[in-house]
């Protein structure tokens, strides 16, 4: 059984700005925790032991460490058994590096699981195992069935043994992808991964600076006939990269998660709350009755934090709240996430957008299709309509912006 897993965090997420100008893709609010929290729990329920964060970048490590440390209180909140390791601090020039620095520094020479940061996933990780084992592979690809568009993908041609051929990617056309499968970055690697840069292939790319799984390494280990294998996982996988991706996940997951996996109590139909101190009982229990009086109006699902408030004659509809945040009187808050600590005023309208950390939105304000970043100040009255605000800035009173950035 596979106990190990490294997730290479680097890079600056540019596609998921202005989320992650100063915030670790990796440590995004996502369903009220950080999204790489959600992927090591669901992994350490089914047995991996070891986390090794393969960290490079100021605002990854920062926040990573920060949050996480050693994984002990991670161990003694969920009831599992990990530890939580880094990387030295080394400059890597890509995924596959950092996996084989810390391989090298820790001297693991086992089967390791490789996840990514920014991907919300679940897999079956002892049937993957057995899969990899039963191949003999060097390495093993979690292969996921797309039925949309694939041009953001790198498309899997595979033999009827489910090896890979080679990936086309991001095809421009549809008829240009050789399958449906797509490579979702979760990939098995076999204990000898671990001296691949020490030998003649692995050397070479390593003196060329290729040193990216999808881009370099699984190309030249598959030209160079190594057993690489697609194992068809059948379990959600959502790359969250993008404004646009991080949304169709939450709505995705909070159709379809358990309160349990919420972390949640249902308080009301489809209306899923956290918290378990004395005061959140009670304002939960709050928030419950005024949901039966019809004095705040849910519909769809909602996941709502902890000491959260919301105010008389609110509508909300499958939207995510967080930790803390406040809701005026008369607001409505539709297909939407607002991160914790921030404040909503009276008669605001969020349609269909991400609303970052400690953020302050003035009475009357309207924003759509927007993104705002943490620690903005939006006055009473403005009105965004796909707009993306990076943090610290201030938007006027009475402002109007569409189609526009405000760095």
């Amino acid at each position: 059984m596979v106990r190990i897993a490294v997730i290479p965090v680097g890079g600056e997420a540019v596609r998921l700005r202005p989320l992650t100008v100063e915030t670790s893709k990796a440590m995004i609010r996502f369903l009220n925790r950080p999204l790489v929290e959600l992927s090591i729990l669901h992994l350490a329920r089914q047995g991996i032991e070891e986390f090794y964060f393969g960290v490079r970048g100021y605002h990854n490590y920062r926040d990573i460490y920060d949050y996480f440390r050693e994984g002990s209180w991670f161990a003694v909140k969920y009831g599992v058994n990990i530890k939580i390791r880094y990387m030295p601090r080394v400059e890597t020039r890509g995924n596959a590096e950092a996996v084989s620095a810390t391989l090298e520094y820790y001297d693991i020479n086992e089967p390791v699981l490789v996840i990514q940061g920014d991907n919300i996933f679940n897999l079956d990780v002892k049937e993957m195992y057995s899969f990899h084992s039963s191949k003999k592979a060097f390495i093993t690809i979690a292969l996921k069935e797309e039925t949309g568009d694939l041009s953001e993908f790198g498309v899997a041609a595979v033999d009827d043994n489910m090896r890979i051929l080679k990936f086309v990617e991001k095809p421009k056309r549809r008829e240009e992808a050789p399958s449906n499968l797509v490579n979702t970055g979760l990939y098995l690697l076999s204990e000898d991964f671990k001296s691949f840069f020490k030998g003649e292939l692995g050397g070479k790319l390593y003196s060329e600076g290729r040193l990216d799984f999808g881009g370099d390494v699984i190309p030249a280990v598959i030209e160079a006939g190594l057993p690489v294998y697609g194992y068809h996982t059948k379990g959600y996988w959502f790359d969250v990269g993008t404004p646009e991706r991080y949304l169709k996940a939450v709505q995705y997951l909070l159709r379809h998660l358990t309160a349990y996996e919420l972390e949640a109590e249902e308080i009301a139909p489809s209306v899923f709350a956290q918290g378990k101190s004395e005061q959140s009982k009670a304002l939960k229990e709050k928030i419950a009755e005024a949901i039966k009086n019809g004095q705040i109006k849910a519909e769809g699902r909602l996941l709502l934090g902890r000491h959260v408030q919301i105010g008389d004659n609110s509508y909300l509809r499958d939207s995510v709240i967080d930790n803390y945040v406040i809701i005026g009187d008369n607001s409505v808050i539709e297909d939407s996430v607002v991160m914790d600590r921030s404040y909503i005023g009276r008669g605001v309208v969020i349609r269909r957008s991400i609303i970052g950390r400690h953020v302050q939105i003035g009475d009357g304000a309207v924003i759509e299709d927007a993104v705002v970043a943490d620690n903005v100040i939006v006055g009473d009255g403005a009105h965004l309509r796909r707009v993306k605000v990076w943090p610290h800035k201030t938007v006027e009173r009475g402002v109007r912006l569409e189609g526009f950035s405000l760095i």
